[in-house]
């Protein structure tokens, strides 16, 4: 069971270092390739659509061929992909290794959730999604920290090469730690003389979890989105003030995550996902009652606290109640959610900063709403019972 935790954990944070350890040294790329700043800041959105354009292929192909073969291309992508970005001497070359970086890291990505839901039971699932949550709170916080001082002894490149030697070696365990968890391959003694289950993903209770985490994960990039605006604009703090914030705020969420598994145990899930939506509703009137001058704007500090947590409590549960159903279709249903995600959050913050809304009204929008509508929807549609017992899976993977 180690190998499978390994090589998932590994799998995912191939996606964050690819978003927050080149930025460090973006003044410096943009210097040597003759680019501005703001021209270079599109390589954020470059990366996040080759994720979401991964995501519509990545999962089926998991289904069809394989985990393992979508983990090696998409670590060897990664791989190849960083080392041409270090090598770019053009801002469009550096945009295009960008893009196919977010290939390589979408298709990792994808296919972890879908191992861990091969292989783990519901409970001890919601524990491990809740621990990557919490180790991708980290790498924001560290990467830029490791990205500084690699650039005190070496030039820029040297950020994307360490970045080559992270995906050769997320390759290196895929090769020879991973083993294959498809069901489809694994299972066929399992379920041999059985009727098939159908697995819909028209069905009420995975549409429901798929808005719920969606909801989720755009108020978190709201969040990350608008931050720098009420906390360095509204606030008055400077960079350093702004960067300490940030690295709190992610230290609530890593110990939020890693506390998620012992509240498990002591309550319901659906305790879990309530408690998460409480808390966003309760940082919603936090920053309703500062707007209004009720409390002092450093009150803030409370709120976006309180939006850390409560992600960082749902989201791992979520995600596991939204696979479960899924034995032979993982795979779909991971790059179902992932799509979702990532093109409802870029697409809410796109529309509502064209409708000139400000950064505060953005936040507190889908604060509202968001835990409004999850609410409800925990309430209404109940935790479904999985289609295939996790112990079949289990016991026909370690087999």
């Amino acid at each position: 069971m180690f190998r499978y935790l390994l090589c998932s954990f590994s799998l995912v944070l191939l996606y964050p270092t690819g978003i927050d350890m080149y930025l460090v040294g973006l003044p410096q790329i943009a210097q040597d390739l003759g680019a501005s700043e703001a021209q270079l800041h599109i390589a954020f959105s470059m990366y996040l659509a080759g994720m979401a354009t991964t995501m519509l292929f990545a999962g089926s192909l998991a289904d069809r061929i394989g985990r393992k073969p979508i983990t090696l291309f998409g670590a060897l992508l990664f791989a190849i992909a960083s080392y041409l970005a270090g090598s770019a001497q053009t801002s469009d070359l550096f945009l295009m290794a960008r893009f196919a970086q977010g290939i390589g890291a979408g298709a990792c990505y994808v296919v972890a959730f879908a191992i861990l839901r091969d292989v783990l039971d519901e409970q001890r699932r919601a524990k491990v999604l809740s621990m990557i949550n919490g180790v991708t709170c980290i790498v924001p916080v560290i990467a830029p920290v490791i990205g500084h001082l690699i650039m005190l002894k070496f030039p820029w490149p040297s950020l994307f090469n360490t970045m080559v030697g992270m995906g050769l070696l997320v390759l290196f365990l895929c090769v020879f730690v991973l083993r294959e968890t498809s069901p489809k391959l694994r299972l066929q003694a399992a379920t041999a003389g059985t009727n098939e289950p159908r697995e819909s993903f028209k069905q009420r209770f995975f549409i429901s979890r798929v808005i719920i985490t969606t909801l989720g994960v755009t108020t978190i990039l709201s969040y990350v989105n608008v931050s720098p605006m009420l906390i360095m604009g509204q606030m008055g703090f400077d960079r350093g003030q702004y960067s300490n914030t940030m690295a709190m705020t992610a230290l609530v969420s890593m110990v939020a995550s890693f506390s998620t598994p012992f509240l498990l145990n002591r309550c319901k899930e659906k305790t879990l996902m309530l408690i998460s939506q409480a808390l966003f509703a309760v940082a919603a009137l936090v920053f309703i009652l500062t707007q209004v001058h009720w409390l002092s704007d450093t009150i803030n500090l409370v709120g976006f606290g309180l939006v850390c947590s409560g992600f960082a409590i749902g989201f791992g549960v979520t995600m596991s109640q939204a696979l479960s159903p899924f034995a032979s279709r993982a795979g779909v249903a991971s790059s179902l959610l992932g799509i979702a995600q990532v093109c409802a959050s870029a697409g809410y913050i796109w529309v509502i900063g064209l409708l000139g809304v400000s950064a505060i009204n953005i936040l507190l929008l889908i604060l509202a709403v968001g835990a409004l509508v999850s609410i409800a929807l925990i309430l209404a549609v109940p935790k479904l019972q999985e289609i295939v017992p996790n112990e079949q899976i289990s016991d026909a993977v370690r087999s």
